[in-house]
């Protein structure tokens, strides 16, 4: 069977998933800073405390596009300023050698293939099968293993502006996690319940790129810092 990357429709798909998603998390961030900017003299006068976790929540070679999503909003995030010492990023990563990549160590998400999402500087935190529902809300609620690197953990405060996007295969509030297990839409409302609770972040914004999404926040209480 040829090898190719996805076909034309799909890219443009693809591309045009990527650019909305990463508009929205633009916006975002300027809001942030500029809100943080015009605060009380109190607090700190230029806003340097945003966060973001960016999950692929799918592998294998068909969910080429959910990877691609992902390391643009990964690329997009780093450009407007969040470090990667400050970004959580979970993939599978199976793309860039995969055997039926024409592009080997490349990935890209338009079919003109004009910018390379996957180079030296990404840094993927947690990799292959580490890509668990248990690790994800691990590192949501910060209840990790005394093992696990500083590197790995969301070390966010009560100050914090957190970025949480997920992308991957969903349904009526679920979203798969590598065809083997489900984030439930309770257990996502629970882990950001921790998250409140434990002072982790002053505004948290949830983009879910999956069928299904808004299904995913049925169990959220209403908030206005979520």
């Amino acid at each position: 069977m040829r090898s190719k990357l996805p076909d034309a429709a799909s890219s443009r798909k693809m591309a045009a998933s990527s650019a909305v998603v990463a508009i929205l998390a633009s916006i975002w961030l300027c809001s942030s800073i500029a809100a943080d900017a015009s605060g009380s003299s109190s607090e700190t006068t230029m806003h340097t405390n945003n966060w973001a976790v960016l999950v692929c929540t799918s592998r294998f070679w068909f969910n080429y596009r959910h990877m691609a999503n992902t390391l643009s909003l990964y690329r997009t995030v780093k450009r407007l300023g969040i470090p990667d010492e400050r970004i959580i990023l979970m993939l599978a990563d199976d793309m860039a050698c995969n055997s039926r990549n024409k592009y080997p160590a490349q990935v890209f998400n338009n079919e003109n293939h004009w910018l390379n999402l996957y180079g030296d500087n990404v840094e993927v935190d947690y990799r292959g099968y580490e890509v668990t529902v248990e690790n994800f809300l691990r590192v949501l609620t910060g209840r990790h293993e005394s093992a696990v690197p500083r590197s790995k953990r969301l070390l966010s405060d009560e100050g914090s502006h957190i970025l949480l996007y997920m992308t991957g295969h969903g349904g009526d509030e679920f979203l798969k996690f590598q065809d083997s297990e489900e984030l439930q839409s309770h257990d996502l409302a629970d882990a950001v319940k921790q998250m409140k609770e434990k002072h982790r972040f002053k505004e948290l914004l949830i983009m879910v790129d999956t069928c299904q999404a808004a299904t995913l926040f049925n169990q959220q209480k209403q908030t206005t810092q979520i």
